[in-house]
Parts: C-alpha cells; structure tokens; sequence
C-alpha cells in the first residue's frame, strides 16, 4: 500500500520515517518529495508497505503524531486521477490576451507557455 505522509518537517530523512514506519512492519520504499528546481522537501512524502494490515495499523499508529515537531498527516495515497478538483491546467486558451499575438486562434504559435 502507497501512503502519504504530509505535512513534514523539512529535516525529517527518509531514514527517520523508514524507522517510525518499519515498527508496523516491513517497508518497501521512501520518497521524500523535493522542489524539481531547488531540490529542497517539500513537505510531503510516500512511504510503500507491501503488507496492507501493517500499512493500515501504520497510518492508524502514525496519523496525528509529532516528528521533529510537526504533526503528521498520515493516510492512504490516492492516485492522481482520484485527488479531487484541484484545478491544474486549461484555463488559458492560446493566443489573445497578455503577449498578443491577435485575436483567437492566432498567436503565432505562442499558445502555452511556461511560466
């Protein structure tokens, strides 16, 4: 089973929740996710367990307790797909608007951009 383990301190290492985990049972991975630009945490992380009873005790164990003086947030990972209506893309069609480029449609091939 995935888990999500939010709201981390930025110290915290995989080796310290590998540990806080590992007491419900066998653990198959961590990832602390980091910023793809600063390669800082950004304070959340998944944790694999492949024993789903040990994943569930672990996130019942785990969920509202402090480490390195934050409070966890501790609960099944959802996938992508499944994560609600969070927004994330569409909103600006091509062309038009701020950096002109002519009415719709037009542009001039500057449709997305990357900001």
């Amino acid at each position: 089973m995935n888990i999500y383990v939010g709201n981390l301190s930025f110290d915290t290492t995989e080796d310290q929740l590998r540990q806080a985990f590992e007491s419900y049972g066998e653990v198959s991975s961590v990832n602390i996710i980091k910023d793809r630009y600063t390669g800082e945490p950004r304070g959340f992380a998944f944790v694999e367990m492949s024993d789903r009873d040990a994943a569930t005790e672990a996130i019942n164990g785990l969920n509202g307790q402090d480490m390195n003086g934050r409070t966890l947030s501790v609960n099944e990972a959802r996938p992508r797909a499944d994560r609600g209506d969070r927004g994330g893309g569409g909103g600006r069609g091509g062309g038009g608007g701020r950096g002109g480029g002519g009415g719709r449609g037009g542009g001039g091939g500057q449709g997305r951009r990357s900001w």
